[in-house]
């Protein structure tokens, strides 16, 4: 009987400390953290094989569809999240900017801005083989590749400087409508006759930003100033290639890949030489003349004292690539949109038709200025379709959650790769009547005046919207409209418009295809 009673006895305590244990634990843990959901990965590879990395965007797109606008996927054993559709991302970028506003720093970011260190990342991996050596991703000088005070500092810094030499004012006008006068002459000089109009439309880009920064332009044959934008262009396409986009997942294999080796080619040699032009700006610096960014930033460095907790962020490397970043980025994409805009022109004989109607009724022969843009609203229209269509940086530059956050009910951990997929908000059927067609009426209203689009979002947004964005928008009116006003683009002789290829060339942005058109003179 002895024996019966203790073991019911032992049966209810053991009762009671399970029952009273899933109290503790109901009242005391952490819910269930609920994850992304996405494709299963396999061992190794992640999801590679379920991706097209030459459409990689594309692919991502596809994968939206099914598993909706916050998922994830791996690229081999990296564990990516993606954002889709306009109010996932702006939802993220804008209204979660401090989560989601740090840069993730990807291998070959890291190698384009190596630190104080200057070693590569498969340098600090190659002699421990597959051990990582923590590289100091911390320093990491710049504004594109940065995180922290540093990236705090110089993004303050570098828009003021840009907005004191014109971003946006009346002395960039200037600069551009100059701008437009030589690349013009280099469009005339081809008599009508079919050529590629890629190289003249990047080094009149690439002026705009080098007169803030260097306080010069550069003659389009200037040999020294070609070979730094063929290699600028030349590196961001790289950088998008699948070669690439492997190295990232297994550093190591940097020096056995021919388009990491020409990259960082490029990118040496870059430095180099804008080394020389900041070391003549160096020796030439006057503190009561401030000619440019550059001189911006060395007067700023003089005139901070040592105690200041901002004079640890203007030294040399922050200086290089800073201008680096901008020297790039203020070439590439508002020259690849300008022939963009002007391939379309050929493709849409009728909308070039309207475009310049328009023109020669509002403005005449006179020059274009930015305060004509509110009375040619149909331009305006066409220029920024030209900009959502041509889509030229689809994944924006992937960003990292700086803590751990719930997100549209998805737990995502501090460190995560998020990839704000731009495409997906450009070409969202949920706000944009016919995503896939060159439609100006996009930003129209029934009356024919222009209207603006939240989701429009082609420079991405938050803390991270591209720095350069007025100036990058007044190049692109400015350069448009005159070129239009003087020329006619239609394909070469031979060629229907329906025959004009706009399939995207696939990089780190996305560029026309290689292609001639004829600028025939309209004065």
């Amino acid at each position: 009987m002895f024996e019966e009673f203790l073991q019911a006895y032992t049966s209810i305590s053991l009762f009671g400390i399970v029952f009273g244990l899933l109290v503790l634990n109901l009242l005391y843990s952490k819910p269930s953290l609920r994850e992304p959901p996405g494709p299963r990965p396999l061992p190794l590879l992640g999801n590679l094989l379920q991706m097209d990395l030459k459409k990689l965007d594309q692919a991502l797109f596809e994968l939206s569809k099914k598993y909706g606008p916050v998922f994830r996927v791996y690229f081999g054993p990296k564990k990516v999240v993606v954002l889709a559709g306009y109010r996932a991302v702006k939802q993220a970028l804008v209204n979660h900017a401090d989560e989601f506003g740090n840069r993730e720093i990807t291998p070959i970011f890291y190698d384009f801005n190596k630190g104080h260190g200057e070693k590569t990342l498969s340098s600090y991996l190659l002699p421990s083989l597959f051990k990582h050596a923590n590289p100091p991703f911390s320093l990491l000088p710049g504004i594109l590749f940065s995180n922290g005070d540093s990236w705090r500092e110089m993004r303050r810094f570098a828009l003021t400087t840009l907005k004191d030499f014109g971003m946006g004012k009346k002395i960039s006008e200037v600069k551009i409508s100059g701008e437009c006068h030589y690349l013009a002459q280099e469009f005339e000089r081809h008599e009508g006759k079919p050529f590629n109009n890629a190289r003249a439309i990047h080094f009149a880009a690439s002026n705009i930003i080098s007169a803030i920064i260097f306080g010069k332009r550069f003659e389009y044959n200037d040999p020294v100033f070609q070979t730094m934008v063929e290699r600028d262009n030349e590196t961001i396409h790289l950088t998008g290639s699948a070669s690439i986009m492997i190295y990232n997942l297994f550093p190591w294999l940097g020096p056995c890949l021919k388009n990491w080796r020409d990259s960082m080619k490029n990118v040496e040699a870059n430095k180099a030489e804008l080394n020389e032009i900041i070391a003549h700006l160096k020796e030439t610096l006057d503190a009561d003349v401030c000619r440019c960014f550059v001189d911006a930033f060395l007067i700023c460095k003089q005139n901070l004292e040592e105690s200041d907790t901002k004079a640890s962020h203007y030294h040399d490397d922050n200086l290089l690539y800073t201008v680096t970043n901008l020297f790039a980025a203020g070439t590439d994409t508002t020259g690849n949109t300008l022939r963009w805009a002007l391939l379309y022109m050929a493709k849409y004989p009728r909308i070039q038709d309207q475009v310049q109607e328009e023109l020669s009724r509002v403005v005449g022969s006179r020059p274009v200025q930015v305060e004509d843009r509110k009375n040619l609203p149909f331009t305006d229209a066409v220029i920024h379709e030209t900009q959502r269509l041509a889509n030229i940086v689809p994944m924006a530059i992937p960003h990292r959650t700086s803590r751990d956050v719930t997100f549209q009910g998805y737990f995502i951990k501090e460190g995560t790769t998020v990839f704000p997929l731009l495409t997906s908000v450009l070409f969202d059927e949920c706000e944009w009547q016919s995503p896939h067609t060159f439609n100006p009426s996009h930003f129209l209203n029934e009356e024919g005046r222009f209207i603006r689009r939240d989701a429009f979002m082609p420079f991405s947004a938050g803390r991270r919207v591209c720095l350069g964005e007025g100036l990058a928008r007044m190049e692109m009116f400015l350069f448009f409209t005159s070129l239009l006003q003087r020329f006619r683009f239609t394909p070469p002789p031979g060629v229907s418009e329906e025959e004009l290829d706009i399939t995207p060339v696939v990089g780190f942005i996305l560029s026309p295809p290689p292609h001639e058109l004829c600028a025939i003179s309209r004065v």
